[in-house]
């Protein structure tokens, strides 16, 4: 029968890595431990303190500081590999593991499929054609070499990289090797290990290669093992399960996912969240249970992206509470007012306020500092209200307990007026339409960075139909996309034409309208 020894990368929680290790080894399975050298001298003591004695546990002889992208993590798993080779001459399996990952299936059921079929489980597949990287640097990961840690010292790793690529400094990809990429979590046979050991004292050519790539914990052993196993006795997957958000995070798991967990084609699980004691101790006596059977649905990627999509409150992998809604709801009307002009926009939004009653917000998608209320965190930065402004705009109807509402929006942002105006709500757009002398424009170009206080007459004069130009062009842009409901007042237009829009936009009786609009200093800058 199969015998496991775990390979285990971690750095942090003792606690949990010792009970982790107690749980594995219980059923005469073996682990081996590589404790980041990073990490806090008395966790690592307090570890080998509680596991120092258990013959199933081994340690690397040689610990490493370990930094993501780093060849650092792929050295420190072939020092936790060598000292279980040494330590545990009867392991069969070596199973690659973090310190957040967890058995979902029984030590039984896993040594079963083990032995059900000689082969490695390792994701592995084409670097160049594969596809599986989505985004960022590709080639330039094995072309060039990669010294410093990209998150660390990012100026350092972009500033190495851009020289080299300026110098045309390439190197060659071993000739005889074919760039594998893949899960860093892995299953490998004996065999297969004790051969890759073999490998990295016998080819030093591709261990300098692979010293110097970026993040060759993706395709180092996925190399190898292509290049050393028969495709026949490799099946291209991970025994561990995993998602990721649409924001590329890893989705952590809680204590109401143990059934979920259960019902996947995976032994592992990665990555269960600190907190989810409960799931831990369940999956813990799961572990030993040789009686235990399941039942395999595999939903678990489809029902993520089911219930997320959808933002079922309450249940399973339910979003923060400010990402559950894709409507703002049938019967709410959100009226927009447009305009260059942000004080202009104001001073028109703060009659708005005055004379109607109607909550009315300022720039909210424009300006750090747009004076909204608690909304618990969702309107802490731009970037949030952006990135959830359907929810954001559902959380301030209810906080006005108001099913009509007036924002302010730049008219550059035309991709938020779309998805708006796309919604199942109302939506209406009341665009001003301002005159822009020289001297506005001026003020602009320094307002917004395109010029400074020092910048020669002549070349912002240069300037001024290009800005000129641009204002114009967001406003064609809101034209051309021919959204419903859209109202025009124009600074030299008649005010009782501007009134009359202004009746329709909001709503109103065209003598609150024309109250509205009685501002002297309206359109002053």
């Amino acid at each position: 029968m199969a015998k496991i020894a775990y390979i285990l990368l971690c750095h942090k929680d003792p606690d949990a890595i010792i009970g982790q290790a107690n749980m594995l080894t219980a059923v005469n399975d073996y682990i081996s431990i590589h404790f980041d050298a990073r990490a806090n001298p008395a966790d690592y003591r307090k570890i080998q303190s509680a596991l120092g004695n258990n013959p199933n546990v081994t340690f690397a002889r040689k610990r490493l500081k370990c930094g993501w992208g780093e060849w650092s993590l792929v050295q420190a798993t072939l020092n936790a590999v060598e000292a279980a080779v040494q330590a545990f001459p009867n392991a069969t399996h070596f199973y690659m593991l973090s310190g957040d990952c967890a058995a979902i299936k029984s030590a039984h059921y896993a040594h079963e499929l083990l032995d059900a079929e000689d082969v490695d489980y390792i994701e592995s597949f084409d670097f160049f054609n594969s596809n599986w990287i989505k985004t960022g640097l590709k080639e330039e990961r094995l072309i060039y070499r990669h010294y410093f840690n990209e998150r660390k010292h990012k100026r350092l790793f972009y500033a190495a990289f851009n020289l080299q690529r300026k110098l045309g400094l390439t190197r060659k990809i071993p000739p005889d090797i074919q760039v594998m990429i893949g899960s860093q979590w892995w299953c490998l046979r004996r065999r297969t290990i004790e051969w890759i050991l073999d490998f990295t004292r016998t080819r030093r050519d591709v261990m300098r290669f692979f010293r110097t790539t970026w993040i060759p914990d993706e395709t180092f052993f996925q190399t190898l093992v292509r290049h050393i196993i028969p495709g026949n006795e490799i099946r291209t997957r991970t025994l561990t399960f995993l998602m990721f958000s649409d924001y590329g995070m890893p989705v952590t798991f809680y204590n109401d996912h143990y059934d979920l967990l259960l019902s996947q084609d995976y032994l592992f699980a990665r990555k269960i969240s600190p907190e989810a004691h409960e799931l831990k101790a369940r999956l813990g006596a799961l572990y030993a249970d040789d009686r235990a059977t399941f039942q395999i649905s595999n939903e678990g990627r489809n029902l993520f992206k089911f219930l997320t999509e959808r933002g079922r409150v309450g249940r399973r992998f339910a979003n923060r509470f400010w990402e559950t809604e894709s409507t703002l709801g049938h019967d709410r009307e959100l009226m927009i007012v447009i305009c260059k002009k942000w004080h202009v926009a104001k001073r028109l939004v703060e009659r708005i306020r005055n004379i109607t009653d109607l909550p009315a917000m300022d720039y909210l998608f424009n300006e750090e500092n747009a004076n909204l209320p608690d909304l618990g965190g969702i309107e802490g930065s731009l970037g949030k209200r952006t990135r959830h402004r359907r929810s954001l705009m559902r959380m301030l109807f209810d906080y006005c307990k108001s099913d009509r509402l007036v924002v302010c929006i730049d008219p550059g942002n035309l991709e938020l007026l779309q998805d708006f105006c796309a919604d199942r709500s109302t939506t209406k757009l009341l665009e001003i339409q301002c005159d822009f002398s020289d001297d506005y424009l001026r003020g602009h170009a320094i307002r917004t960075g395109l010029a400074g206080e020092q910048t020669p007459a002549e070349t912002l004069e240069r300037l001024l139909p290009t800005i000129r130009g641009d204002i114009s062009f967001e406003s064609e842009a809101i034209r051309d996309a021919g959204f419903d409901h859209h109202f025009i007042l124009r600074q030299s237009g008649n005010p009782d034409v501007y009134a009359g829009q202004m009746a329709q936009f909001l709503d109103i009786s065209l003598d609150m309208a024309r109250q509205i609009g009685q501002v002297d200093h309206l359109f002053k800058d």
